[in-house]
């Protein structure tokens, strides 16, 4: 059937591509939303403070 070499690049493909699976849901879920939030909470902190610095300099 198979021989020991076949084996272990059988063994090492799907080792591959199990981390690859879980390294995508992992960013999927957590990082992405956690940088969109980020950015989004950034922008909301410095965009009124450089609104306010903009009407300052009128």
């Amino acid at each position: 059937m198979f021989e020991f070499d076949q084996y272990l690049g059988f063994l090492s493909f799907l080792t591959i591509l199990t981390i690859g699976f879980w390294l995508m849901i992992f960013l999927l879920a957590f990082v992405i939303p956690y940088w969109l939030v980020g950015a989004f909470r950034e922008y909301l902190k410095y965009g009124r403070s450089a609104e306010k610095v903009k009407e300052l300099n009128k």
